[in-house]
């Protein structure tokens, strides 16, 4: 496919920039608010000589990507939170295998079944606790429907790049809503894998069970050394920063929102500026460690009851006060709950 401008919902365009990025396997099982997703590849699929399979659970689905990333395949999968939960010791077991894949996490409100409407609830699981055991997953968080096709595909290059899963944190706003999308096919070049099951004279074994423990040590010692240039790998986005007095923060849907609120912010004569992490892990601290010494205060605005707050006060080593705007179970900020918060924000300084 050329570049062309489509509308399109944040799900599809996931959808097709990972048929683009060069994924031939989806497995997934439908919940709102990514039921589009799989409807997208189910049609789209058959079209490009892929293979696209509603699994009969998430468990099933995360399996099924496991078995065919272990043959050096591009794969996919989307669910939302409580799916999500189902895939934690399928995503342990990637992890272990030192496997790429891309998991898509469009969130809803919980815990729980909880809601249908959008949250950032699932931060920590995302970023801490994904499943069980020592390691990490890459995760991006995209703040536009552009960014869902642009992250998906640099997603699976990084996932490819670091033998690692990928999961792309989006939520019910952006999953949802329609944008024009600039489909820019990338060249897509083949990727050795000589690790994959039937590659090369060797015969090699996908596994994550290691009997002898001095063993398991070295290879977790091992994956956090590759996790270390996996660290590079960090991304965000700085928007009026420059002369900023407060600096809030926020990823995805919300980090929209609170743009207007900054604009609001300056137009009172309060010089406030937005750092956004697109990577929340790798978290981008370095930019953290700087606005630490210029900066008087941060605000964190998350849809959730406070998760990412705990990666702000660590990357700016608690130099500076942290306050929270937050709303949760599915309920959305407007700009001016989060001016409120930054003209707070402020005024404790000038006091």
């Amino acid at each position: 496919m050329g570049t062309d401008k489509v509308l399109m919902k944040g799900n599809e365009a996931i959808a097709e920039a990972a048929i683009m990025a060069g994924c031939r396997h989806f497995f997934g099982y439908p919940i709102t608010p990514q039921t589009e997703v799989a409807a997208y590849m189910a049609k789209r699929m058959p079209n490009v000589g892929g293979v696209y399979l509603q699994a009969e659970s998430e468990v099933a689905s995360i399996n099924m990507i496991l078995g065919a990333s272990s043959a050096g395949a591009r794969v996919l999968t989307s669910s939302s939170s409580p799916g999500i939960s189902l895939m934690a010791e399928g995503i342990s077991y990637l992890a272990g295998c030192d496997l790429p894949a891309v998991i898509v996490n469009i969130q809803r409100g919980g815990p729980g079944l909880g809601g249908i409407q959008p949250s950032q609830a699932d931060y920590y699981q995302a970023t801490r606790s994904t499943g069980h055991g020592d390691f990490h997953i890459l995760v991006l968080a995209p703040n536009s429907v552009q960014e869902m096709c642009d992250l998906t595909i640099q997603a699976f290059d990084l996932a490819d790049k670091h033998r690692m899963p990928a999961m792309i944190l989006g939520d019910g706003i952006l999953g949802q809503m329609m944008e024009p999308v600039e489909l820019k096919a990338p060249e897509v070049k083949p990727v050795d894998k000589p690790w994959a099951v039937g590659s090369g004279k060797d015969k090699n074994i996908i596994n994550s069970l290691w009997l002898n423990p001095a063993l398991l040590e070295k290879t977790n010692f091992d994956r956090f050394e590759r996790y270390k240039k996996a660290e590079e790998e960090a991304m965000w986005e700085e928007h009026l920063l420059e002369d900023a007095d407060v600096a809030v923060v926020a990823y995805g849907a919300t980090s929209r929102i609170a743009k207007s609120a900054i604009s609001m912010a300056r137009a009172k004569g309060i010089k406030a500026g937005l750092l956004r992490p697109i990577t929340l892990w790798p978290y981008p601290k370095k930019p953290f460690e700087e606005l630490a010494e210029r900066v008087s205060s941060f605000v964190v605005a998350e849809l959730s009851m406070g998760q990412m707050i705990d990666d702000v006060r660590l990357a700016t080593k608690c130099k500076k006060p942290v306050l929270f705007s937050g709303r949760t179970g599915g309920m959305v900020h407007s700009p001016e709950e989060i001016l409120d918060k930054i003209i707070e924000a402020a005024e404790g300084v000038e006091k």
